[in-house]
């Protein structure tokens, strides 16, 4: 395994705290540092998963406020919204009906019925007896 400069410590707990994989941060630690790394020495830097059990605070707390920073970002994205994606799926159908594309216009309703809770299916009447 390579010895790991702090910076290159902190790039890989940064790229994990956003979800990317480990094989993802591997490739990335090569390309932004030349450094060779393995997917195994990568986990050791992930709190959230055995190999990371032993992390050290500093890193820990890097994870965890990249983590934080990362989620906020996310839920600030447009296309995260429910709202947002319907309204791009509707266009979408708009569009594909018009153009007298009826497999795809039903394949964007069967997507745009999954945003709203799977409302397209029997699924929603089950859940609602159950509770």
């Amino acid at each position: 395994m390579a010895a790991l400069s702090n910076e290159v410590k902190a790039f890989i707990v940064q790229h994990l705290a956003c979800y990317e994989t480990p094989s993802a941060v591997v490739e990335f630690v090569k390309q932004e540092f030349g450094v060779i790394t393995t997917k195994q020495q990568i986990e050791l830097y992930d709190p959230t998963k055995a190999n990371g059990k032993a992390l050290g605070k500093v890193w820990v707390d890097l994870f965890q406020a990249t983590r934080a920073r990362f989620q906020c970002v996310v839920s600030d994205t447009p296309i995260a919204n429910k709202v947002c994606r319907l309204r791009i799926l509707d266009r979408m159908a708009r569009r594909t009906e018009s153009m007298g594309n009826y497999a795809l216009t039903a394949k964007i309703m069967t997507q745009a019925a999954k945003e709203v809770g799977h409302a397209y299916t029997n699924q929603q009447k089950q859940r609602r007896s159950r509770g």
